[in-house]
């Protein structure tokens, strides 16, 4: 592929829309989890009730029952996919603003319904976009498309995470904050506006038993499902296990304070992050689907000796900024491939199901290894528990390379429909 080649990828439309997308998607989060907590922690508000908010953020996970819907019908304006975006964007305008004259000692259960509803129009607001990203974008586009996605997503949440702290404890209060959050989810419904369509629109599912059954049919049918599903748990689980207690061990492991750790992770790790994505989608323009999923796989689990290295070392922050760099870098670049091996998996007709149904796969690891960490670190210690997340990582690799040829054979199937 020639540099001209590189550079038209890069500056297309279709890109373009996954970074302001990205945004918008990103934003909604942290205003119903970290934020909203702060702003109910400074208000004085008992911890159990801050704990109780948690529960708004259920739809996050359950986003896939409701799917069949968004496949299924097709609102009057801008099409299947960019009209849905279109009726999320405007409902989290409103209710990002409706929250901000909700003050926690004097309308909780109406911020409590408002967050609730939020999260629910963010977690579908995901739907559709993952589903946009897996139309729209070509298969020789979809690791830097994926990439793109990762840095607009994470720019929003330290938007809407650390920046608008700090705007609401030092500038504009909370209110003033939560207004200024739902202003900016105006980038969205702006970019919807140049967003391109897909180039060949997929048949749209022509009721719901087919929106519903047609997804599980349409992959269950394929040679190697049940193998694939299993490969989605895998690839990422040793990365999983490594930050399931990461800051737990550099606090209470390893001896750093709170703010040396949530320095390092916040800038450094976040940076990292970011790069990674964007060098690893960068990466899969030449190396393709399979040997970039390979090689990103085999990094991230190596990486996890860094953790290994600050268990059996004394401590120092420089180890600590090395180790957090390398191991984010690598996860990032894994994140790249990983999203492009998702959205190759999906049929168009069906990809805001099979997308929701897949993401939702591939968070089982990282939402259940948390206690059995626990348990390992208690029974064998910090090094032993991060040399057995090396080998934790070991058997996804195993199993991509035993299906290389299936991978191989969804990767040209991509190709040839572009």
């Amino acid at each position: 592929m020639t540099f001209q080649a590189y550079l038209d990828i890069f500056r297309n439309r279709r890109i373009g829309a996954m970074l302001t997308l990205g945004f918008a998607s990103g934003l909604p989060l942290a205003l119903t989890s970290g934020t909203l907590q702060a702003w109910m922690t400074v208000e004085g508000l008992d911890i159990k009730t801050i704990g109780f908010f948690s529960l708004v953020g259920q739809a996050y996970i359950f986003k896939f029952l409701w799917a069949p819907l968004m496949d299924r019908y097709t609102p009057p304006l801008l099409g299947r996919r960019r009209g849905w975006l279109l009726v999320t964007q405007i409902g989290l305008v409103l209710g990002i603003a409706g929250m901000a004259f909700c003050p926690p000692h004097e309308a909780l259960w109406t911020l409590a319904a408002l967050a609730t509803l939020v999260a629910f129009l963010s977690a579908s607001q995901d739907i559709v976009f993952d589903a946009y990203s897996t139309d729209v974008l070509r298969a020789p586009e979809r690791g830097v498309g994926a990439a793109v996605k990762v840095l607009g997503y994470r720019l929003a949440m330290l938007v809407s995470g650390g920046l608008a702290l700090w705007l609401a404890d030092r500038v504009l209060g909370w209110q003033q904050m939560y207004l200024l959050m739902a202003g900016l989810m105006g980038i969205g419904i702006v970019s919807l506006l140049w967003a391109p369509e897909a180039e060949s629109p997929a048949r749209t599912p022509r009721s719901m038993e087919e929106a519903i059954l047609g997804p599980l049919r349409d992959f269950f049918s394929r040679p190697g499902a049940w193998w694939l599903l299993l490969l989605i748990v895998l690839y990422k689980l040793g990365d999983a296990f490594a930050g399931s207690l990461s800051t737990t061990f550099l606090i209470r492991g390893v001896g750093f304070s709170a703010g040396e750790v949530g320095l390092v992770n916040k800038t450094l790790g976040l940076a990292a992050t970011i790069v990674g994505a964007l060098f690893g989608g960068t990466l899969m323009v030449r190396l393709g689907l399979y040997r970039s999923l390979m090689l990103f796989g085999i990094l991230q689990g190596v990486s996890n000796l860094g953790y290994w290295i600050l268990a059996v070392t004394p401590p120092h922050l420089w180890t600590m900024g090395a180790t957090i760099a390398v191991e984010n870098l690598c996860g990032g670049m894994g994140t790249a491939a990983f999203v492009a091996l998702l959205m190759t998996l999906c049929n168009r007709s069906f990809s805001a199901t099979q997308y929701a149904l897949l993401s939702a796969l591939a968070s089982v690891g990282r939402v259940y290894v948390g206690p059995s960490s626990g348990y390992l670190v208690e029974a064998f210690g910090w090094s032993a528990f991060y040399l057995s997340t090396v080998v934790v990582a070991v058997p996804g690799v195993v199993l991509l390379w035993a299906m290389r040829n299936t991978v191989h054979r969804y990767e040209a199937r991509a190709r040839a429909a572009a």
